[in-house]
């Protein structure tokens, strides 16, 4: 399992998943970037910094 907190990107915000990939944590989270950040658009760079912060659990 894959987990991470919202609050490790954009501080403050205390939404947090959990997930059994990368990729599945990453639809979670551009789906909450867009409803609760009003992100449009998914960049690279954004990609790159949740994918820093994924920890995986034990």
């Amino acid at each position: 399992m894959k987990a991470f907190a919202c609050g490790d990107v954009v501080p403050g915000c205390a939404a947090s998943w959990t997930a059994t990939s990368d990729d599945d944590l990453l639809v979670l989270v551009g789906a909450h970037a867009h409803a609760a950040h009003g992100i449009e658009e998914v960049t690279p760079e954004l990609v790159d910094s949740v994918t820093r912060h994924i920890v995986a659990l034990s």
